[in-house]
């Protein structure tokens, strides 16, 4: 049922008795070049790396082939996300853009930093490029700021803040009436995902075997239950403007947000949940017969 109220409008639509007429010639896919762009770039180095290195080195060298699944699979998640009708459908059903928010935070972002798309990319440069671009984190003005924010506390903070200010009612409101404030909202949901994820899974805690992965992934996942919880059992409405067309899909403005604030606890919750389990184990694993002690303990 709650299938069918995200993707099949109903016949009680605002505008007419005829589902389709939503969309003159049904949902269509997004063109927004903001989009197209980065995703094209990033698809065409990725596979011009891996062709190259793969060449040089042997097929499944430098980059293994789990790696290349997770990274096309990380991209078809985002492509999805953010140019399929999906993306419309979050125009007018909160429960959408929700679907499409947790798409990018919780399955593209970890999925394309497990991939580890930056080798294979650099090998798509010229030669004599690559150096210079990979060193850029490492330049004095970047430097500094690089080795800060990917602390596992500053990640996990810079994702935090990100979540909770765009979801306050005043910046959320112009997001829904500003095609440039929407494009940042998104921009910003996915680099401090893809932040969030590449300091637990890839940062300094990873030498220490991700009892901290765990712990911060485990705080993650509090606030954002929480703001998924405030959204389910709110006896107002947050955004009305963004509610305003849930009758469309047979749903009251007030079960819209529900619906979306369920998206956000539950299955975001249980990504984080499922993420956090799978550090634990391996970190026990990986620890001595006294650590692993504490480990179970704790």
């Amino acid at each position: 049922m709650v299938t069918a109220a995200l993707v099949l409008p109903t016949g009680s639509s605002a505008h007419g008795g005829d589902p389709g007429a939503l969309w003159p010639s049904g949902p269509a896919w997004a063109s927004d070049p903001r989009v197209l762009a980065p995703l094209s770039v990033s698809a065409v180095l990725f596979l011009v790396g891996t062709v190259r290195l793969w060449g040089r080195a042997g097929h499944g060298r430098g980059v293994r082939r789990w790696q290349v699944a997770c990274f096309w699979s990380g991209w078809t998640v985002l492509a999805l996300a953010l140019l399929s009708p999906l993306h419309g459908w979050g125009e007018r059903l909160f429960t959408a853009y929700m679907v499409e928010h947790e798409l990018l935070m919780v399955i593209a972002a970890p999925l394309l930093v497990l991939a580890r798309p930056g080798s294979a990319m650099l090998w798509a440069l010229p030669a004599s490029w690559r150096p210079r671009v990979g060193g850029v984190v490492r330049l004095p003005v970047l430097g500094p700021a690089w080795r800060s924010m990917r602390t596992p506390f500053s990640a996990t903070l810079l994702h935090g803040v990100a979540l909770w200010a765009w979801h306050m009612p005043g910046l959320y409101d112009l997001v829904l009436v500003n095609a440039l404030a929407h494009w940042l909202q998104h921009l910003s949901f996915l680099l401090s995902a893809l932040l969030f994820w590449w300091a637990l899974l890839h940062g300094p805690v990873r030498s220490r075997g991700y009892g901290a992965s765990f712990l911060y992934l485990f705080l993650t996942s509090l606030h954002t239950g929480l703001l998924g919880v405030l959204l389910t059992v709110s006896p107002r409405l947050w955004y009305p403007r963004q509610v305003a067309a849930a009758a469309e899909w047979g749903l009251t403005p007030l079960e819209d947000q529900q619906l979306a604030g369920l998206v956000m606890w539950v299955p975001a919750g249980l990504v984080y949940a499922a993420a956090a389990l799978t550090l634990a184990g391996i970190w026990i694993r990986r620890s001595g017969p006294d650590t692993a002690r504490q480990a179970h303990a704790a």
